[in-house]
């Protein structure tokens, strides 16, 4: 596969920095209510040790 031309990067950092212009606020908001939430780690932790518990179990059924 051949490197893209400099007008495919421009266009790209382009498009790059016009998706973080546009989330921006979004991103701004969330993480304003993100700082009055109540931490839930076990809530988030819980499905990603099943899915590490189940990636070993597959490494070790080869």
């Amino acid at each position: 596969m051949e490197e893209p031309a400099t007008w495919e990067k421009v266009l790209v950092a382009i498009l790059a920095l016009a998706l973080i212009f546009f989330m921006r606020p979004g991103l701004k908001a969330a993480m304003e209510r993100s700082k009055h939430v109540e931490k839930d780690w076990a809530g988030a932790l819980l499905p990603i040790g099943v899915v590490v518990l189940f990636v070993i179990f597959l490494i070790m059924m080869v």
